[in-house]
């Protein structure tokens, strides 16, 4: 039998996930305006008096509202707490940080804006008259968590009452999902969707929207039964049943999920672990397509079907297995559909068309934008890969536009799209870059696993971040520091670090690599005036010559330092040891990520003042980072001039740079000389018809270190920006140095970009 593959599960502890809801601002969410409100003239257009003048249009012409405000990009999270993931009914106030993570979801993969509201109140009667009264804030409601059968009762009286879409994503969701995953399984095995034989274990709001959503797609009734803790789900029956299970009663002789199952094409799993037993997997028809969802554990592993027999299909909720049904592939995209078109409702001919469009997309080539979170391990259509993967930066053109176009079909949009090409456009451009980067980074680490030098072992931020790192399954951390010192530290701290197999303490000055070590140093040293016994005290005392040399010797993998020490030292110390790779030039590279979108800044901490041939290389440098990042890099060379005007004399420098380039033939868009504003801004740079960019560009070469370093350190500050780096490009060996006090996350985010080797 084979065993399905399976990846690291990220793992954390309760302290960190703690830590990263209250550190900073609390929780997840914060209020930003899209308008300036720099000036008193500002402040009056956005409010008195010149508030007066929308007030009007929208009294006149209420539709006005999607156009005057931002109910059009609107939804509320909306949830009373009664059954809070796995963890049951905890109430309303518990429900708050679910339901701002939901928000954040809908913002991170479909620009939807979003608000949580708890409602306290396990009434539906009381929740429905207080969210009815909502509909002029929201383009859209979505349910969440709350238990059936009131969810069913609050769905349909708010779908009655509101004029916008109302979608409970624990049903609905989860049946959009695993009804495209289903598609791909029945065409794998050859299955005609009207003879197939479904049992669907889970009569609660998932298992019985399951069922609906199939029905409608061409399951033919008889051939689904619905069982629930009692059995099957049967004509007649009359214990533990109410008018949504007897919608779905079957006409069958099977009493049990046993018998149900004898000979079944397909089974769906929404109930408990170990619902599902050998016996009744083994007693399933040739190639069952076996869906056990139940979260966190699955009513039967894949592990454990591969040991009863070798033929079959399996998808779980678990991101560690193939084929996770994952809500976030549909409520984000669908609601975006839905909102584009100003939706009256989500009806089932959209969430069919939602299902279809997931199908279709898995069964096409996966571009390199995700193949690069699998390293030599492209996903291919087939047993293993039936629903797309959640980053997949293709769901937001797809699953959009066949929303908005069913809802156009069926008579609920109330403004049709015009331009398909030009929405399809237009949704790509709102997807966010920055976490899909760091993902795809995080998920190719994962597969292959480092060990990265953690060189100030003895801090507990070091400490934490090492911890976080070896949780998150990235590789094995290495704490180079007193052994005594540092479990001292961890202790007070609240950290335990005892049985850790993936977290390695090690004394520069006890390691048996110590001579070793000593001799590598004095062989590239001795010659720039140090003897042997300088070369063994810093290996002794120094931890970033004594990491350095660990990697350099191949020892450890990667290497990040800089939280005790300033950023030039460090990396005086690293160049001791580490020499450029040959044919490259070492610079420094920025990301900067704000509002959804990714620019690397180059040279942020190696060349101060570059001449023209320098800042030729550091162009291409840079241009390697953004393709190794999954982006094509349009790359501007900046100046305070834009192509001659005004004329400078330290513009020179730059253009030469500009025609170095030309002659170089590189393969990437590049121009230059150009103002920020003219590099950034696509409206700006159509005034230079024949510039070479053909957008705005994601790669900024800066004229001088000082000016790189000004602005990246002012974007910090000024907020709304966030900076990652300098990144170290161009040397032999992974080593990234982090900023003097840089935080836990900082040092995970810099160490897994030493270990995926983002400086090439």
């Amino acid at each position: 039998m084979t065993t399905p593959p399976r990846r690291t599960r990220p793992t954390f502890t309760d302290q960190e996930a703690l830590a990263f809801h209250s550190q900073g601002r609390p929780g997840k969410l914060e209020v930003v305006p899209t308008k300036p409100m720099a000036t008193q003239r500002d402040l009056s257009l956005a409010y008195s008096p010149g508030v007066a003048v929308p007030v009007k249009a929208i009294a006149e012409d209420p539709s006005r509202a999607f156009d005057l405000t931002a109910r059009g990009n609107m939804v509320a999270v909306v949830s009373n707490g009664t059954a809070i993931l796995g963890l049951g009914n905890l109430g309303a106030l518990a429900s708050k940080p679910v339901m701002e993570g939901k928000s954040v979801l809908f913002k991170r993969f479909a620009d939807v804006d979003s608000i949580d509201l708890e409602v306290d109140t396990e009434d539906a009667d009381a929740f429905v008259n207080c969210v009815r009264y909502l509909a002029p804030s929201f383009g859209g409601i979505n349910l969440e968590d709350i238990k059936a059968p009131e969810c069913f009762i609050i769905e349909e009286r708010l779908r009655e009452l509101m004029d916008i879409p109302v979608f409970h994503d624990d049903q609905h969701g989860t049946a959009i999902i695993a009804a495209a995953g289903l598609i791909n399984a029945l065409h794998l095995t050859g299955r005609d969707i009207k003879e197939t034989k479904l049992v669907v274990n889970g009569a609660g709001a998932a298992g019985i929207a399951c069922v609906e959503l199939l029905k409608a797609m061409g399951f033919a009734p008889n051939n689904v039964v619905l069982c629930d803790t009692k059995g099957v789900i049967y004509r007649g029956r009359e214990s533990g049943m109410n008018q949504w299970k007897s919608a779905h009663a079957a006409a069958t002789d099977a009493r049990s999920l046993e018998d149900a199952l004898a000979g079944a094409d397909a089974v769906f799993g929404l109930s408990v672990k170990g619902a599902f037993t050998p016996e009744m997997i083994a007693g399933m028809a040739p190639q069952p397509i076996i869906f056990a969802m139940a979260n966190p554990d699955p009513e039967i592993t894949p592990e454990e079907v591969a040991s009863i027999r070798d033929d079959a299909i399996v998808a779980t909720g678990r991101s560690d297995y193939p084929n996770q049904v994952n809500n976030v592939l549909g409520f984000p995209y669908i609601f975006r559909g839905a909102l584009d078109v100003q939706a009256t409702t989500i009806n089932m001919e959209m969430k069919i068309a939602a299902a279809e469009a997931l199908a279709a997309l898995a069964r096409e080539d996966v571009p390199d934008e995700v193949a690069a979170a699998y390293q030599g391990s492209r996903p291919r259509f087939g047993r293993e890969y039936i629903i797309p993967v959640p980053f997949d930066p293709r769901l937001i053109a797809t699953v959009p536009p066949a929303v908005a176009q069913a809802a156009m079909d069926t008579g609920v949009a109330r403004r049709p799209i015009v331009d398909k090409r030009a929405y399809r456009a237009t949704l790509s451009a709102r997807r966010d870059p920055v976490a899909g980067t760091l993902n795809r980074i995080f998920e190719r680490v994962r597969k292959f696993p480092k060990r990265v030098v953690f060189a100030e072992g003895e801090e507990e931020q070091v400490i934490r971040a090492a911890l976080s790192f070896a949780n998150q399954g990235l590789g094995t951390a290495i704490l180079v520091g007193r052994e005594d010192r540092i479990h001292e530290t961890a202790t007070l701290a609240g950290i335990d670090l005892e049985g850790r197999e993936n977290i390695q303490i090690t004394n520069a000055r006890l390691s048996s690599r110590n001579t070793a070590y000593a001799q590598f140093l004095y062989d590239r040293l001795q010659r720039k005036g140090y003897l042997f016994r300088d070369c063994q005290r810093l290996i002794n005392q120094d931890r970033n010559h004594f990491g350095a040399t660990m990697v350099a010797l191949g020892d450890a993998d990667a290497l990040v330092t800089g939280v005790t020490r300033n950023y030039s030292t460090a990396m005086e110390e690293v160049r001791r040891v580490i020499d450029a790779k040959p044919g490259h030039r070492v610079i420094g590279v920025s990301l900067c990520l704000a509002r959804g979108r990714a620019v690397l800044v180059a040279d942020t901490a190696i060349h101060e003042m570059p001449s023209a041939d320098e800042l030729a290389e550091i162009a291409v440098e840079a241009a390697g980072v953004a393709r190794r990042m999954g982006y094509e890099p349009r790359v501007a060379l900046l100046s305070f001039s834009t192509f001659g005007q005004p004329r400078a004399e330290r513009a020179e420098r730059v253009q030469e740079a500009v025609s170095m380039l030309e002659k170089r033939r590189v393969d990437f868009e590049f121009d230059g000389e150009m103002g920020a504003d003219v590099a950034l801004n696509a409206n700006l740079l159509s005034a230079y018809p024949f510039s070479r960019l053909k957008g705005p560009a994601n790669v900024l070469v800066m004229p001088a270190f000082h000016s790189a370093a000004i602005s990246t350190k002012m974007l910090q500050e000024l907020g709304g920006t966030t900076v990652l780096g300098p990144l170290i490009v161009g040397l032999d060996k992974p080593v990234q140095i982090v900023t003097l006090g840089s935080t836990d996350a900082d040092i995970v985010n810099m160490a897994a970009l030493a270990a995926f080797n983002i400086g090439g």
